[in-house]
């Protein structure tokens, strides 16, 4: 077998990719993703055994999270810039080690290859089937997902100033304790409900880290349009990406637009000085190929989810930064004090046409846990009068399964006395439907980005509160959540630390939970998959 992989929910058969992965990555880039994983698993080892204050190693804590985070579903394809990775990290590793006496240390710790040709021969001996117990194989890589996601989550947070080194802690313990073969099932489970307590305590930093910067999200209307300007279109999720390039382009005559995960930053109020902060371009990640094209001028990848261009007009003015990078794509790195230089950029958008306006219209958005918490009489009151009878959790992420057009049919045919509550890109599926309100509040309540999933939570908890009940699982809430790649995992296990229960998880139940686990998943916490739109809606109501 040249590659494996199943961690995102496109995964072949819902099995796992063996030649080339459906998201585009090559055999050769998995094989260095697995190796960089190792690496850092060996790392971890010697972080947890040694029991190394890791408070003061600024660089090798940072370099840890953007590893997992390189590893992310549609986040990196540049071979040289994931090789170049687990060179650093062997040499971080290698520094560690040395300062800790430490017997009998496991391979990853210890390991060395020094040439492409030694990377991808080790590499194919470390990969997700090195564990051959199907089960341990199952939610060591759950676990290991779940810290993808929340690596996202303090990088993010990083970059914002914000650390917090119990949540650094757990996560190399827990990558350490996937090696560890004397762990049992029931450990691994264990430790797979800890990664949720611990990613509630991620989601709530970044959260921190962005409002604290850049205010509470408020209700705002986003403008889906475009002007007649030369333009940048920015993906991902990374603010402080945002910002910089909002104040390099002050002035310029060049308009920003958000594209995707990126389109909750004009919900922030210190974005909305920037006149030139136009609005926002296209949906989901996955209609980048034709809307990319359209768009005309160049676009910034700051995180996932990047789909590799079709056209090398298109690859030319694809720009990335932070973790992610695509080969023949410019990547533009941060000076010692966290500066970017997007000048480059900025002087292509000039030379290139403004945006083809692809539809037009407002998104209304900003729903975030302050903003809602602010209204909460008025829901409160429309649900004791009985004019809302049940709000629906859908967030979570889209892709490209035709499947996935349950969600808008489900979103349609909501009776018009429940309310959306989203998060993530899967909202595209139904942010655009003309429904209709519940007493001035939207059918659809926006909170952001898949990182603002926590809202949700903050929500929920809060409405437990209000109605004096002792349950999260007694409010009039439904949890029907799309997911793709590992950020929704994170989410998913918070939610089940945070105790909710019948979680129907689409379009597909992750490849990566073998029969026994997705059992445990099923009993304990009445995990189901999707069905038909008009049968769970009838089941949902009647919960």
């Amino acid at each position: 077998m040249s590659m494996f992989c199943y961690q995102c929910q496109e995964t072949v058969k819902g099995i796992g990719c063996t030649v080339k992965g459906v998201c585009g990555k090559t055999e050769d880039v998995a094989k260095l993703q697995d190796l960089l994983i190792y690496t850092i698993k060996g790392v971890s080892k010697i972080v947890a055994e040694g029991k190394i204050d890791i408070k003061e190693l600024d660089e090798l804590n940072y370099q840890f999270l953007n590893s997992l985070f390189m590893t992310i579903t549609n986040a990196n394809f540049d071979e040289n810039s994931i090789e170049a990775q687990i060179k650093k990290m062997m040499v971080l590793r290698n520094t560690i080690r040395e300062s800790v006496n430490i017997e009998n240390l496991h391979d990853a710790a210890i390991f060395v290859v020094k040439t492409r040709e030694n990377m991808l021969l080790k590499a194919s001996t470390v990969g997700v089937l090195a564990t051959v117990n199907e089960d341990i194989r199952s939610l060591r890589e759950l676990i290991i997902y779940g810290l993808k996601g929340m690596a996202a989550y303090a990088e993010h947070a990083w970059n914002l100033g914000k650390k917090n080194f119990e949540v650094l802690s757990f996560m190399y313990e827990a990558l350490a304790a996937t090696l560890d073969d004397s762990l049992t099932v029931d450990d691994l489970v264990q430790l797979t409900l800890k990664t949720g307590e611990i990613g509630v305590q991620a989601m709530a930093l970044l959260d921190e880290a962005n409002t604290s910067k850049y205010g509470h999200p408020e209700i705002t209307k986003v403008n889906i349009g475009v002007r007649n300007n030369p333009a940048i279109l920015i993906s991902g999720h990374d603010l402080t990406d945002l910002e910089q390039l909002l104040e390099q382009t002050a002035g310029t005559g060049v308009d920003v637009y958000t594209h995707s995960e990126m389109l909750p930053a004009h919900y922030y109020p210190k974005f909305k000085k920037y006149e030139h902060f136009a609005g926002n371009y296209g949906n989901a990640w996955w209609k980048q190929v034709e809307e990319f094209e359209s768009f005309n001028g160049p676009i910034l990848f700051t995180t996932n989810c990047i789909v590799p261009p079709r056209k090398e007009e298109i690859r030319n003015r694809i720009f990335t930064t932070g973790a992610t990078g695509y080969p023949g794509c410019t990547h533009i790195v941060a000076d010692e004090n966290g500066k970017k230089d997007f000048s480059e950029i900025i002087d292509l958008a000039k030379t290139l046409p403004s945006p083809t306006e692809i539809e037009t219209g407002i998104i209304v958005g900003g729903f975030a846990h302050n903003q809602v918490l602010s209204l909460a009489d008025q829901i409160v009151e429309a649900v004791k009068s009985g004019a809302i009878k049940k709000f629906f959790v859908m967030a979570g992420c889209d892709g490209r399964m035709k499947s996935r057009s349950y969600y808008t049919e489900f979103a349609q045919k909501l009776p018009n006395d429940t309310v959306i509550l989203t998060a993530g890109c899967a909202k595209y599926r139904y942010n655009k439907l003309n429904l209709p309100d519940i007493n001035g509040i939207p059918r659809v309540l926006d909170a952001g980005q898949c990182n603002d999933s926590y809202s949700l939570a903050v929500i929920a908890l809060k409405l437990k509160e209000v109605f004096g009940l002792d349950d999260i699982n007694e409010l009039p809430i439904a949890f029907n959540i799309a997911w793709y790649e590992q950020k929704a995992v994170i989410v998913l296990l918070a939610l089940l630390y945070l105790g909710v229960k019948n979680i129907h998880l689409g379009p597909t139940l992750p490849g990566f939970l073998s029969p026994n686990v997705a059992k445990v998943l099923v009993e304990n916490f009445g995990i189901a998959t999707i069905g038909e739109v008009e049968d769970d809606i009838a089941l949902f109501m009647n919960m």
